[in-house]
């Protein structure tokens, strides 16, 4: 990937709503160039799509969690993300290494809510949880940096 498309990605990255002008202004590229750069990210499935970052607290869903998930019986089949995709509660689920087989972030609005999803989870998917309930976050979502997503500012 050339160095101005990793450019492009952090800024977009950091604000989905830049326009090709602004893009242009920041890469020294021609608003045109920028325009066919970001429509061929898309196609190549880089860019995936814009969405808007919310403060889960104003909307009633101040409480997040990251839910490891093991199944009960080890021979069934590995279908728990299909299982329970109907839970939008969850809002990530990501397969993992290690003793659990998914770790699925979620987001609800109390602790009443967070037990009623996690026997809904284990129902759905036959699974057995560990939660572990997020305290703070004092940052995330960051976005990639332009020199390569592994760059530490100080090498």
């Amino acid at each position: 990937m050339e160095e101005i498309d990793r450019q492009i990605l952090a800024l977009l990255a950091d604000d989905g709503r830049m326009s090709f002008t602004d893009l242009a202004k920041e890469t020294g590229l021609s608003v045109s160039a920028v325009h066919q750069r970001v429509r061929r990210l898309q196609k190549r499935g880089i860019v995936q799509g814009f969405t808007a970052r919310l403060d889960h607290a104003r909307i009633g869903l101040p409480l997040t969690a990251f839910v490891s998930i093991k199944p009960i019986d080890p021979s069934a089949p590995d279908d728990a993300p299909e299982r329970l995709a109907h839970l939008t509660a969850i809002e990530a689920c990501h397969s993992v290494a290690g003793d659990e087989s998914y770790i699925l972030k979620v987001r609800v609005g109390s602790p009443n809510e967070l037990e009623d999803l996690l026997q809904r989870i284990r129902a759905a998917a036959n699974v057995a949880t560990r939660t572990t309930v997020v305290l703070s976050t004092p940052w995330e979502g960051r976005p990639p940096r332009p020199d390569g997503p592994a760059a530490d500012p100080g090498d």
